[in-house]
């Protein structure tokens, strides 16, 4: 918030396009990551009688409504951008601002080295990704820097031309989100990972076969619904058995606490068709 406020008053004071679309774009990360804490706060509440599964997808309706706002400040962006770029007046803005973007994309790499540090420690993908989105934001700081810098040497429109790429940049963001956030409410899910799941499955003692697999998101959580074949001359205790364990290598090696098994007798269909 702090780095947003002082990058768009910055870039007011300075007439700078390139600093002022650098402060929307931290803009844009804020708003995101205030809509994905509410969303989680939300998706905390235990499951009540209409929602019996819970509220884990209020996480992602939050990223998709952050999406939206991302969108719209990343076209006013361009649009904004876009007309100082065809403009016949063109200034070239205050060296200062530029030393206010490389102090800005200092600060970011520092936030990008912490959180890409305690990621790892505590093995959570979500602040990998916060992390490597800070390092984007550092990166379009400097390139914010540069044009501004050219800018001083006879190429005013330097400028606004790194303002509309980080324009695009926020878009291309925002569409980012929107398909990642759509594609799990329609319950889409990663074909390699469900091979790499189902790899687990049948390395799994006593499965003989897996009859059909599918998993999808719920939130930040997957959900998992598997058929195994096992051997038919197994007890009831020992069938049980084999799902638990099924859940405790999804649980130990992919992180999934929610995994539900329906065991059957491996070769049922040439059962059923000596039986026809």
């Amino acid at each position: 918030m702090a780095l947003s406020a002082i990058k768009l008053v910055a870039g007011y004071w300075f007439a700078s396009g390139a600093l002022v679309a650098d402060g929307f774009n931290n803009l844009t990360d804020i708003v995101a990551s205030a809509a994905v804490l509410i969303g989680l706060r939300i998706s905390q509440k235990p499951p009540d009688k209409d929602h019996a599964y819970g509220h884990f997808r209020a996480e992602t309706i939050a990223a998709l409504i952050a999406s939206f706002i991302m969108a719209t400040v990343g076209i006013q962006v361009l649009i904004t951008a876009g007309g100082s770029l065809f403009s016949s007046e063109r200034h070239a803005p205050s060296l200062s601002s530029a030393w206010v973007a490389l102090f800005a994309a200092a600060c970011m790499a520092v936030v990008y080295m912490y959180n890409r540090r305690l990621a790892n420690r505590i093995n959570n993908q979500a602040l990998m990704a916060a992390a490597k989105d800070n390092l984007s934001d550092a990166l379009v700081s400097i390139g914010a820097a540069v044009g501004i810098i050219g800018a001083q040497f006879g190429m005013p429109w330097l400028d606004p031309v790194a303002a509309v790429v980080v324009g695009l940049i926020i878009c291309k963001t925002a569409w980012s989100i929107f398909y990642s956030s759509t594609h799990a409410l329609t319950d889409g899910f990663d074909a390699n990972e469900l091979s790499t799941l189902r790899a687990t499955v049948e390395r799994t003692n006593g499965v003989k076969s897996i009859k059909d697999m599918k998993a999808r998101v719920h939130g930040s959580n997957v959900l998992i619904d598997v058929i195994v074949g096992v051997d038919p001359e197994l007890t009831l205790i020992e069938s049980h058995q084999i799902s638990d364990d099924i859940e405790k290598q999804l649980e130990h090696k992919h992180n999934i606490m929610s995994v539900h098994v329906h065991v059957e007798p491996h070769g049922l269909e040439k059962l059923d068709e000596i039986s026809k």
